[in-house]
């Protein structure tokens, strides 16, 4: 059984910044390529930023310059530093990660975190 937790989100005013936190518990061998993803209501879940396990980092464009992707593979949890946040940044911000237990691999997802940025 494995678990992520996400944590940080809240309201924020334009032009401010959050950083959210998805922990990661359970019976885990190894943390593969974890990443963030948002969604707003009426509209598909949308990629934000990845971050492989050796440190690569990819970002979609709407985000690149404003966004940092970030893990701490010791403590197994992940982070997303978000700076000059936009109102279109609103949405629930959802951790996935690729995870290895003894037995698979797992593609989990969290339950989700709220970001509302007001302008």
């Amino acid at each position: 059984q494995v678990q992520l937790v996400e944590s940080g989100g809240g309201l924020v005013q334009a032009g401010g910044s959050l950083r959210l936190s998805c922990a990661a518990s359970g019976s885990i061998i190894r943390l593969d390529d974890m990443a963030w993803y948002r969604q707003t209501p009426g509209f598909q879940r949308e990629f934000v930023a990845l971050i492989t396990s050796s440190g690569s980092t990819n970002y979609a464009d709407s985000v690149k310059g404003r966004f940092t992707i970030s893990r701490d593979n010791d403590q197994r949890t992940l982070y997303l530093q978000m700076n000059s946040l936009k109102p279109e940044d609103t949405g629930v911000y959802y951790c996935n990660a690729a995870i290895r237990t003894l037995f698979r691999l797992m593609d989990s997802w969290g339950k989700g975190t709220l970001v509302t940025v007001s302008s």
